[in-house]
């Protein structure tokens, strides 16, 4: 046992009635890359909590080198190596990149005043330890998320961390981003520090990790070497289910006219210029593209949040004016963002008025009162059809996970009853189980031949097989366009990369 870092031993916690770790063992030896995954809802939250010392435990002990304890604080957890990088960084968005880094390491030895020649030169050495360049004297709200978390991780190792969790590292992150975050972490592997590796994102964690821990409902499931598993097995262990998500193919429509949703010429200064697509009846569209390439430019545009400088949308044959999202209502086009939090939900709201917030108007009577009737009746209908998880429509929004909260920012869209449907990132950080249900809930609505709809999503997987037709954009114009059936998930990530296989052989 003197290759164990951290050893958890029958942890518990309950919160109210509710049990979120249940007797939980976990094992983490000495420079290794270990994966904990599981649903929203598992208890990964939780248990991280404990070991960096948010959460005291009901029962159970933590072992750190050998050392055992039935709890910790947080400056504990710090002392004894254990550094957390969470999804939103920690990090201060007002300072220099070299403050970030050294901040922690100045107040740690009690400095009264900054000295800022020697933060710049921690800094730079921290971020040289990584074999990391960023900018040290720029403000890092002004950086990219990817450097922002390089930036979390340089000042994790400043403070000699023995063991690094980060969670959900990769969920903003585009294929670039997360090859280079990759090599960071092997370099802190070969440097003798662990890391444990939150994420449910399975071609990423069998990429990277050495072990695989699942838990689900408070419990561990399984802990094993990543070579002894696969897909098929990961996933039943995480959900408890069989999933097999089927390569989409469009059906038979018997729509006298198929096209129902069509875009010629389209052009935003500075962002994309002649886009022209055409979506039949039963296809599902998607759009790809590195980050910054003008895929999300081009949703906004659609859904009036930017008014295009020209070009021309036709839903159903009907020459369509889109200067703002009212007219794109009006023209029964609804948009799905890429945040939920910022831009989807009323997060302190009900569940139910989230839902029908958007289609207010219709749910008015002749007096321009609330139909209480036909609003319960809508919020039943999306909880139901949707399998949203809530005990009532009365649950705020933010009291669910986020693959159900991303079914309510969806459901709110249906009640509009969209004729074209425009989804940015639609499972962006939802769980495996999530992630299929909306596929499902997509792939239905298009078989019913009466709506367009268009994925624009990095998610390579997501689009392959979800897609019948696929745009990739590159630099704001049309770099291509294939049906999911003539291309494969290597062919079609290898024509995405191109534009930056290009910018390194230059």
């Amino acid at each position: 046992m003197s290759d164990v870092l951290l050893h958890v031993e029958n942890m518990s916690k309950a919160f109210g009635g509710v049990q979120a770790l249940d007797g939980v063992d976990l094992t983490l030896r000495k420079g290794e890359i270990h994966c904990l995954a599981g649903e929203n809802g598992s208890g990964k939250s939780t248990l991280i909590k404990i070991v960096s010392g948010f959460y005291k435990p009901d029962c159970g002990t933590i072992a750190i080198g050998g050392n055992k304890y039935s709890g910790m604080t947080v400056k504990e957890a710090i002392q004894l190596g254990i550094q957390v990088i969470y999804q939103d960084f920690s990090i201060f968005p007002n300072l220099t990149v070299a403050e970030n880094i050294a901040l922690n390491h100045e107040l740690a030895n009690r400095k009264k005043l900054v000295n800022w020649k020697k933060a710049r030169e921690i800094a730079g050495k921290s971020l040289e330890q990584i074999g990391i360049e960023l900018p040290l004297d720029e403000t890092l709200e002004n950086l990219p998320v990817a450097d922002k978390q390089l930036a979390a991780i340089a000042r994790a190792i400043l403070n000699k961390a023995r063991l690094i969790i980060m969670d959900e590292p990769t969920s903003a992150l585009t294929r670039h981003e997360v090859d280079k975050l990759f090599r960071v972490i092997k370099t802190l592997q070969a440097e003798g520090s662990s890391v444990l590796f939150i994420s449910h994102k399975l071609d990423e964690v069998f990429e990277i990790a050495d072990m695989f821990t699942v838990i689900r409902n408070g419990k561990i499931i399984v802990t094993e070497k990543a070579e002894r598993l696969d897909n098929g097995s990961f996933i039943y262990y995480m959900t408890g289910r069989k999933i097999e998500e089927e390569f989409y193919l469009p059906g038979a429509s018997d729509a006298a006219d198929g096209s129902i949703f069509k875009v010629e010429n389209l052009c935003l200064e500075n962002a994309f210029r002649d886009i022209s697509f055409e979506i039949s009846a039963g296809e599902i569209l998607g759009i790809t593209g590195l980050l910054g390439s003008g895929r999300t430019e081009l949703a906004k545009t659609l859904f009036g949040l930017y008014t295009a400088d020209s070009g021309s949308m036709y839903v159903e044959g009907r020459k369509v004016e889109i200067k703002n999202p009212r007219d794109a209502l009006m023209n029964k086009i609804a948009y799905v963002p890429e945040d939920r939090l910022t831009e989807g939900l009323f997060l302190t709201q009900p569940t139910g008025s989230n839902i029908i917030v958007s289609n207010i108007d219709s749910l008015l009577t002749g007096l321009k009162t609330l139909d209480l009737g036909k609003i319960k009746e809508g919020v039943s209908r999306w909880i139901s059809e949707l399998s949203i998880k809530a005990r009532s429509g009365g649950d705020p929004a933010n009291s669910l996970s986020g693959g159900n909260q991303q079914k309510v920012v969806l459901g709110r869209w249906l009640q509009t009853e969209p004729k074209v449907l425009i989804l940015n990132l639609p499972t962006l950080g939802v769980d495996i189980g999530s992630k299929f249900d909306i596929h499902t809930i997509l792939r239905k609505l298009s078989s019913r031949g009466d709506i367009a709809i268009i994925i624009i999503s990095d998610d390579i997987a997501e689009v392959h097989k979800n897609c019948s037709k696929i745009l990739i954009i590159e630099k704001g114009r049309i770099a291509g366009e294939y049906a999911n059936t003539d291309i494969d998930e290597h062919q079609l990530a290898a024509l995405i990369m191109n534009e930056k296989k290009e910018e390194k052989s230059a």
